[in-house]
């Protein structure tokens, strides 16, 4: 199992539509769904791109 670095979400948290952070406090639960939804592909798409951190309990396979 691959760790994510905390680091690494609030980094694409903040590299996110400025509409998608405000949106999660809308009183329309739409609009919350809709700011979430796009948090969350904004998140994956930059973790995407990180290399995974091994998990450290986890035994390599090669030396």
């Amino acid at each position: 199992m691959e760790r994510i670095d905390p680091h690494q979400i609030a980094e694409a948290l903040l590299s996110s539509p400025g509409w998608a952070r405000v949106g999660l406090t809308e009183p329309s639960k739409h609009m919350r769904e809709k700011a979430a939804a796009e948090l969350a592909n904004n998140i994956m798409d930059r973790l995407a791109d990180y290399p995974g951190i091994p998990d450290p309990d986890q035994l390599r396979l090669f030396p």
